[in-house]
């Protein structure tokens, strides 16, 4: 208890306390020279609902775009994108997609996809230090090179498509990231800007379907060129947007805005007493107060009448989420390092790097895997196209009940839902049956965001926000690093394997669940160590409270004897 009160009271208070960073490598520059964050009370209503509304459509648009990759990757086939890396043979029998052609264009997507996880770290740095309307120009500028890429990629003198993909995967979480701070211009619907945020995110994918059925429907003569050019209107409009409509830095969050108060209230309170001792009477000087300042004796009322919220209620939730999860404050007080170097966070990577590689490799990889399983192609096209629907649907539809099982349920119940889901998930995907595959499909659009979603809930439960950013971004980083062994899959797949899917299908079920069972082990064990310490302390500390009624001086006063005998 005295290391836990030694560590509270060498926490910071009052304006000391740094707001939640977006950067994953600590803080590099002087506080002074960071972007101000501005109340959501100084700008209009109106300016605010609009800027909420355009950050959806152009997260809708821009943000995740890379991850509708199976419906995109139907059309470059088509239009012979890297034809020329086929054998004579394989030209002579008139193969659909040859191997090398194959293992190229996935290896397109994966660079894209490691690439958006490890973009991370820049981001963040970015963010911090120039804020959101900086982010956004950045985001701008690679996604409309991306597209300038993508569209002349056959007409220039080196591989067009890999580096343009890779830009267009740089654009998106510049644009996505930006816009979190956005949650804050209404903090009593905070929680439904942030899901209309992701779920835009998650239904980006859909950009690339709806291009190809207007390439089908056009009887392919509305080509990539085309899409591409049209699409330079995107980065237009988002920066249009920053120029003349987001705000140039962040909103300050709810935290920000109580600690304000708390700062104000403090500071007026010496003010107060200094005029009530030179003679002023008290009840006229609140009378000559502007009434701006006129309730600031309680901190937490005076952020609720700012913020629109009832700040007493929602920490008592806050309070409750806690206490529900099991977990929550595991390692918080600790460095970043000593975070690292604990079973907490090898376990969630080891977990984290296995379940990217298998939602990215199936994303990549799924019309190959089905025409195989289902021994025809156009059984492939059908569970194809349906995902290609189903993906962005799926991110939609979950977001309200990812969110109902993470605030309700405790956090082992999540570890052990996701690694039973991810389960099913694995030992569907090997079964060569037309109702598997869609099940399989079904389960795997809801599952893809709730993992995500969880291990950024368990980040924070455990490490806690003041190194939420390095931890959190090294395990991201570290699981889009080890995406690249992708690659290798494909290549194994196309050769060893003689394109049945199954052996490496096999080997990442298998993986996934031993990782997934020592992380739910663990966690579950001390999960119970936790709550069986804070029972404790609630009874060391029950046995300090006094009676009612007592007189805590006629308690603590000396009695005879104790000192009897010795003086």
């Amino acid at each position: 208890m005295d290391g836990l009160d030694r560590w509270r009271d060498n926490s910071p208070r009052g304006s000391q306390r740094r707001k939640l960073s977006f950067q994953p490598t600590g803080s590099w520059i002087p506080p002074d020279q960071e972007q101000k964050p501005a109340a959501p009370f100084e700008i209009s209503k109106t300016k605010r609902i609009l800027q909420v509304i355009v950050a959806v459509i152009y997260c809708l648009l821009a943000a995740g775009i890379v991850f509708g990759y199976a419906a995109l990757k139907p059309v470059l086939i088509n239009e012979g994108v890297y034809r020329d890396q086929c054998t004579s043979e394989e030209l002579e029998k008139g193969v659909r997609v040859c191997a090398q052609q194959e293992i190229r264009l996935n290896l397109m997507f994966t660079i894209a996809a490691v690439v958006t996880n490890v973009n991370a770290l820049p981001v963040g740095t970015i963010l911090d230090r120039y804020g959101p309307r900086i982010s956004g120009f950045v985001g701008c500028f690679f996604l409309a090179l991306g597209a300038l890429s993508m569209a002349f990629a056959d007409s220039l003198p080196f591989d067009g498509y890999i580096p343009g993909y890779l830009f267009l995967a740089l654009g998106g979480p510049f644009v996505f990231i930006s816009s979190f701070q956005l949650s804050n211009t209404f903090p009593r619907y905070s929680g439904l800007i942030l899901a209309l945020l992701t779920g835009a995110f998650d239904t980006s994918s859909a950009v690339f379907l709806i291009y190809r059925l207007i390439y089908q429907a056009s009887n392919e003569r509305f080509r990539p060129r085309h899409f591409f050019l049209v699409y330079l209107a995107v980065p237009a409009f988002i920066l249009v947007a920053e120029i003349f409509l987001m705000p140039s830095g962040s909103y300050k969050t709810v935290g920000e805005m109580v600690t304000q108060a708390k700062d104000n209230s403090s500071t007026l309170a010496p003010h107060d007493e200094h005029e009530s001792s030179n003679g002023v009477d008290q009840h006229d000087n609140n009378t000559i107060r502007d009434p701006e300042h006129q309730h600031h004796d309680d901190p937490t009322d005076e952020a609720s009448r700012l913020l629109g919220i009832d700040a007493k209620k929602q920490s008592k939730d806050e309070q409750r989420k806690r206490s529900i999860s099991g977990v929550w404050g595991a390692l918080h007080g600790q460095s970043a390092w000593q975070q690292i170097r604990s079973p907490w966070f090898l376990l969630i990577t080891l977990f984290t790097v296995v379940q990217m590689i298998r939602i990215n490799y199936f994303v990549a990889t799924i019309r190959p895997q089905y025409e195989y399983l289902l021994q025809g192609y156009n059984k492939a096209v059908q569970v194809n196209s349906f995902f290609d629907i189903a993906l962005p649907a799926g991110g939609v539809i979950s977001v309200p009940f990812v969110g109902l099982v993470l605030d309700h349920t405790s956090t082992p119940f999540v570890l052990t839902l996701l690694v039973t889901v991810a389960t099913i998930i694995g030992v569907l995907g090997n079964i060569g049956e037309m109702w598997a595959a869609y099940v399989n499909v079904c389960l795997f659009v809801v599952y893809r965001p709730f993992y995500y979603t969880a291990v950024s809930d368990y980040a924070a439960k455990v490490f806690g926000f003041a190194t939420f950013g390095k931890v959190y971004g090294l395990i991201i980083c570290l699981a889009g690093l080890f995406n690249f062994i992708q690659s290798g899959l494909d290549t194994l797949k196309h050769g060893p394997f003689h394109d049945d899917p199954r052996p490496i299908n096999y080997v990442l079920l298998i993986v996934g669940a031993v990782t997934g069972s020592l992380l739910v082990g663990y966690v579950n064990w001390r999960s119970r160590t936790i709550q069986r310490e804070q029972l404790e302390e609630e009874a060391e500390e029950a046995r300090q409270v006094l009676m009612p009624g007592a007189d805590r001086e006629q308690v603590e006063r000396d009695h005879g004897h104790e000192s009897y005998g010795t003086s």
